[in-house]
């Protein structure tokens, strides 16, 4: 009978996966309550003269109705074609999961079973850092703060829940400037304890921490800084610093970003780098801020980015001692400069009792001037407590010095990714071995520069494809965001959200297309551009064009603190580790550790593998909704939405096995459940299916 259903509907010229439908519903009917009680009935087995009595009836019927059906199936052939495809794409999309749906039931496989939360303690919680387990380990000496991720995590798999205070950030520009305190692990001691020039320009109000940088009363120099750096580079003001050559900053240790937002407003793009810290912690709040930031330490192992990826390395009250380990720590900070490129340092302010100040910068200085003369370093500016080094623009100057004291390595040696420090320098024979003063004065490559690469016009091909993708990402985002959104725009901002997202992190980069399309599109984003350490390594050109970048494996957690992006998005990647050793489950946990409450995952893969994951997105309690490119492939788009409010509104448990933390028994109340509901601005349950858009990706 099932069969002749999609017989009779295929040659009526309906298209044969809406069939699906039918036959989904007769499936299901078959399991129905009706067939359940007349098998209570009948038995298992009902007699012989009933099956000839319900078999004369059907042939009744059909006799009867047979002239009315077909005159209503030769009404619909009559339709003209327009209105017979004109909801094409929706039913072909509804046909496809009814589809995986029906497959599901046939084979009678349950659904599986949506994962819990993770305990209170954990809602801060950053994989592979763990200061206490390395302490019993013997590490020291800062040691104890480096990323080990080769040591099996314990446990079952839970959600990284936010904090009961977590509320929306605001919408960009607004969010550099205010944060909310309850968003980030931070204490009031940490505040009257922290000082430096990139940390005392914030101040703490009831539920809030403010930045104001202009405000005359509290304003630490961050502009005067800025300038002061500029004139001692010989410019005229900070904002020469583009032309100059400086376009990519790493400030390590960067307080909470104040001098990084400085320097972005320059069209300066600046990643800052800090060690873990469980609470106060720098990269949090920067992220937090909209700025580029990533757990980075660099006491015993490499920084997960190329030879010659900066034009310029920051370091105000950084904590690092330079002249420590034989110099080995500016060996590596001139492995990331480019040539040309310069180091500025920022001694600390306060003078140490019984001594002067004059004597402190002789006393530190000495053994720096001797490491950087070595490396083929050159103090070229110094005034008050800041220092300037320029790397060498000239590779033989390495091969030519007399001391020989710093050896080159070998040849092709460049494998970043938290390998240990090496004594010795690399980057002098690659052919990116380009001056930063030498480049051209456009944002842009030159076709010199890009053809060191690979074929120029490869890369603007792919910036065409992104540029049109972006479009169509923003057409199905852009419904979602006026529709259902506590950042949503008013009655003020009628026009599309093009502030709504902030960080962006692209998981495959390729070529850096899709950030390159958001710089074409004026999006006022930044993105992190992740390169997998199995894939071709195309970071050096990343970093080449000015953005931002970084080798990763995805087997692992990504060096970051929860809930700090709001768009993921990856091309390709989940082929690409169906293939290694990692699953995609633990990849989803982690997507959803980083994700910001009522973020986007945009997933660009195989039919295949995006049911997969559209499953695996059902288990961690996202919205999830599959979409044909319509290009003729078997290429899917999966658009997830991960809703802030589903989690309290649906009864979420903890997991079995982090009921009990820190030696209590987790029990979520209906009290507790609508303390979470008020403390986030839901004052009733809302469960709005994700609106449908209508238009066509990739043309």
């Amino acid at each position: 009978m099932l069969f002749t259903v999609l017989g009779d509907l295929s040659a009526k010229g309906v298209d044969c996966l809406v069939a699906f439908q039918s036959l989904k519903f007769k499936v299901l009917d078959m399991r129905s309550p009706l067939l359940n009680k007349l098998s209570v009935i009948f038995g298992p087995r009902p007699p012989v003269s009933w099956l000839l009595l319900c078999f004369v009836s059907v042939l009744a019927l059909i006799a009867v109705f047979g002239s009315s059906s077909s005159n209503s199936f030769d009404s619909v052939t009559s339709t003209p074609v327009p209105e017979i495809f004109t909801n094409y794409r929706r039913l072909k999309e509804q046909a496809a999961v009814d589809y995986f749906e029906l497959r599901t039931i046939l084979s009678g496989s349950s659904r599986q079973r949506e994962l819990g939360l993770c305990c209170k303690e954990r809602e801060n919680y950053v994989p592979c850092y763990n200061v206490t387990a390395n302490l019993i380990s013997g590490f020291k000496d800062g040691e104890e703060f480096d990323r080990r991720c080769e040591v099996p995590r314990q446990g079952s798999w839970c959600l990284v829940r936010p904090p009961k205070d977590y509320k929306i950030p605001l919408r960009w520009p607004a969010g550099r400037d205010v944060i909310w305190s309850g968003n980030i692990k931070i204490t009031k001691d940490q505040f009257l304890s922290s000082g430096g020039v990139t940390k005392r320009i914030m101040l703490l109000e009831e539920n809030q921490i403010a930045f104001h940088p202009e405000d005359g009363l509290i304003f630490d120099g961050v502009k005067d800084y800025s300038r002061q750096i500029a004139e001692m580079l010989g410019l005229g003001s900070d904002s020469e610093l583009f032309q100059a050559g400086v376009r990519t900053v790493l400030d390590i240790g960067c307080g909470f970003g104040s001098f990084g937002a400085h320097l972005v407003s320059l069209k300066l793009m600046t990643l800052c780098i800090a060690a873990y810290e469980a609470t106060g912690s720098q990269v949090q709040l920067a992220l937090e801020r909209g700025l580029p930031a990533m757990i980075g330490n660099f006491i015993s192992r490499q920084l997960p980015y190329p030879s010659l990826s900066f034009d310029m390395v920051h370091c105000a009250q950084c904590g690092i001692v330079w002249d420590k380990k034989e110099g080995i720590f500016l060996i590596e900070i001139d492995r990331l400069l480019k040539p040309g490129g310069y180091f500025v340092l920022t001694s600390p302010t306060s003078k140490p009792q019984g001594s002067s100040t004059s004597m402190k910068k002789r006393n530190m200085l000495t053994p720096l001037e001797q490491y950087t003369e070595k490396i083929c370093w050159s103090l070229i500016a110094q005034q008050d407590d800041t220092f300037i080094w320029q790397k060498t623009a000239d590779a033989h100057c390495y091969s030519s010095n007399k001391k020989n004291d710093v050896p080159l390595c070998k040849e092709g040696y460049d494998a970043p990714y938290y390998q240990a420090l090496v004594p010795c320098i690399t980057g002098t024979s690659s052919k990116r071995w380009i001056p930063i003063q030498n480049r051209s004065s456009s944002s842009d490559l030159s076709s010199a520069e890009l053809e060191v690469h690979g074929n120029p016009e490869d890369f603007f091909e792919d910036l065409q494809v992104w540029k049109l993708a972006l479009k169509n990402y923003w057409s199905l985002l852009t419904p979602l965001i006026f529709s259902d959104h506590p950042k949503r725009p008013g009655d003020e901002d009628p026009l599309p959200p093009f502030n709504m997202v902030r960080n962006v992190m692209d998981m495959n980069a390729h070529y850096g297309g899709l950030n390159a399309a958001f710089l074409e599109e004026r999006k006022s984003v930044w993105v992190m551009n992740v390169v997998p350490v199995r894939a071709h390594n195309t970071l050096p050109l990343i970093l080449d064009r000015g953005f931002l970048g970084v080798l990763h494996d995805w087997c692992e957690p990504f060096p970051t603190y929860p809930r700090t992006y709001d768009l993921l998005h990856a091309n390709g990647l989940l082929s690409h580790l169906t293939s290694e050793r990692c699953g995609l489950m633990e990849l989803f946990i982690e997507m959803d550790r980083i994700l910001r409450p009522e973020g986007w995952v945009v997933l660009s893969d195989k039919l295949g593998v995006i049911e997969l994951a559209r499953a695996h997105a059902t288990q961690i309690r996202w919205d999830a909704r599959v979409i044909d490119l319509q290009n003729g492939s078997d290429e899917r788009l999966l658009l997830l939405w991960q809703r802030m409010n589903y989690r309290w509104h649906h009864n979420v448990g903890y997991a079995p096995e982090f009921r009990q933390c820190a030696g209590k028994i987790l029990v979520r109340s209906k009290s507790d459940q609508a303390n979470d509901e008020n403390s986030h601005g839901y004052a009733r349950a809302r469960a709005v299916n994700m609106p449908r858009s209508e238009s066509t990706l990739y043309g």
